[in-house]
């Protein structure tokens, strides 16, 4: 989530809404969303149900929910569909918002 964070002003300009789920439960959500400050939104799915339906895996043996990045366009179609296999498999912002781009452009046509 730090990647996000730190490059937050460059998704507002690619007109680029994140939106982070998290496993925790309320409480503990707040807490971290808090120490953190991070600039977009995030949702507890403490039950997981945000998960489930976007396919996203939990895997007890790796330590709980894997990574997963999906980015709807503003028609609702989804353009990217990332399920990491690790907390360290994630694509990095930069790939991201390269696609924003070209989305963006082909919306602008």
């Amino acid at each position: 989530m730090m990647q996000l964070h730190r490059d937050h002003d460059k998704f507002e300009k690619a007109s680029t809404q994140i939106l982070v789920v998290a496993p925790e439960n309320q409480l503990s959500f707040n807490k971290y969303w808090d120490q953190h400050e991070y600039k977009f939104i995030g949702i507890p799915d403490p039950e997981g149900k945000v998960r489930s339906l976007y396919g996203q895996e939990f895997k007890i043996l790796k330590l709980g929910t894997m990574p997963a990045q999906i980015l709807i366009d503003k028609e609702g179609i989804v353009r990217l569909a990332h399920y990491g296999r690790s907390m360290a498999d994630i694509i990095e912002n930069k790939e991201v918002l390269t696609l924003l781009d070209k989305i963006n452009k082909e919306q602008e046509q």
